[in-house]
């Protein structure tokens, strides 16, 4: 590991980082533009990503059903727009310090794509946001689950990522090779609604490697009372489903 990708890990984790991984450019170059990082910053040299933890005792009130607000700040809210985009954005200034660019993004929902039209030709529309558990994945954090959320070997579904898009010469992470996710069904068997379809799956590729997933039935999860919420940054975007029954029953947690 070079230099400069260790001092960097080690500063994000000082600065609250639970997980950090790195993602090579190359890695995005079969991402369509309309949500690939390199939209962004073309000339990119890797994606950093920046995770902590949604911590076991603040699902704690989703699951006796006895304080909801408890996961909402510490869990939802606070988490994604304070902690770990603190933690993000302290890492890019040190980047910056030394003479890098960093491109700070926050979890914007895909689902909310195209939101005004493309600046000239060739270029995809308003607003590029890329998909963040697919980064993660790619940054050899994470595997994609059944669910098509982010699974990692320390919590299982319970973080929250943000992203760094740089022109450091950072060292890439190697991506996970054992399988976190076993197919044990139990999410999509304990969903009170229904809304994870076994019956039609799809094959996501990410990195050289393929994850099967479910279908999801969006409107179903925003119909969830045991532990959704509704995606915070757009009403298009898919509904969050870190506190919900499905995620908390996952063995990974």
């Amino acid at each position: 590991m070079s230099d400069l990708t260790r001092e960097m890990k080690q500063f994000a984790r000082e600065r609250g980082a639970d997980l950090v991984g790195i993602a090579p450019a190359e890695r995005f170059a079969d991402v369509p533009p309309e949500r690939s990082p390199l939209s962004i910053f073309p000339e990119m040299t890797a994606a950093i990503v920046i995770g902590r933890r949604i911590t076991r005792g603040t699902l704690r009130g989703l699951e006796e059903g006895t304080n909801l607000g408890l996961y909402e700040q510490f869990g939802y809210s606070w988490l994604d727009t304070q902690f770990v985009a603190l933690s993000a954005f302290e890492v890019g200034e040190w980047l910056e310090d030394r003479g890098w660019e960093a491109v700070p993004l926050f979890p914007f929902p895909t689902e909310a794509y195209p939101q005004g039209i493309a600046v000239r030709e060739g270029a995809p529309a308003p607003n590029v946001y890329p998909d963040f558990d697919h980064a993660a994945v790619a940054a050899g954090l994470a595997e994609l689950s059944y669910v098509g959320i982010a699974l990692t070997p320390e919590f299982g579904h319970r973080q929250r990522f943000q992203l760094i898009l740089t022109d450091a010469p950072l060292e890439g992470d190697p991506m996970l090779e054992a399988g976190l996710c076993g197919l044990c069904l139990r999410c999509a068997e304990i969903c009170p609604l229904g809304a994870i379809d076994r019956e039609h799956e799809s094959v996501v590729s990410i990195g050289g490697r393929e994850f099967p997933v479910a279908r999801m039935d969006l409107s179903k999860f925003r119909r969830c009372q045991n532990g959704a919420r509704p995606n915070r940054y757009h009403p298009s975007g898919a509904p969050d489903r870190l506190g919900a029954i499905c995620m908390r029953t996952c063995l990974q947690m």
